[in-house]
């Protein structure tokens, strides 16, 4: 009668997989364990099947970049400007 095609079984096993790494994730944050990079795993399995866990992982990303650039003091190759010493006169002093 009803079988499934195999595209929908890898569906169903994205879609479960990542709803398990992202508990197992959410546990693993108050216990010992890396649970941050199991919530990004998690949420990189469900991206490839809905919206939300896209535009919350760019989010995070995002987020992650602005702490790193305000701890490390790094600029993203985007917002980096010309130095005000290469715009100096040499002949100034």
């Amino acid at each position: 009668m009803f079988q499934p095609t195999l595209d929908q079984v890898r569906r169903a096993l994205r879609i479960v997989s990542g709803f398990t790494l992202l508990l197992i994730g959410a546990i693993m944050l108050i216990t010992p364990g890396p649970g941050w990079l199991t919530i990004f795993l998690g949420l990189s399995l469900l991206a490839a099947e809905f919206v939300w866990a896209r535009r919350l992982m760019n989010r995070i990303k995002r987020e992650g970049d602005r702490i790193k650039e305000a701890v490390l003091g790094v600029e993203s190759s985007e917002e980096h400007e010309p130095s005000s010493r290469a715009q100096q006169n040499p002949k100034e002093g």
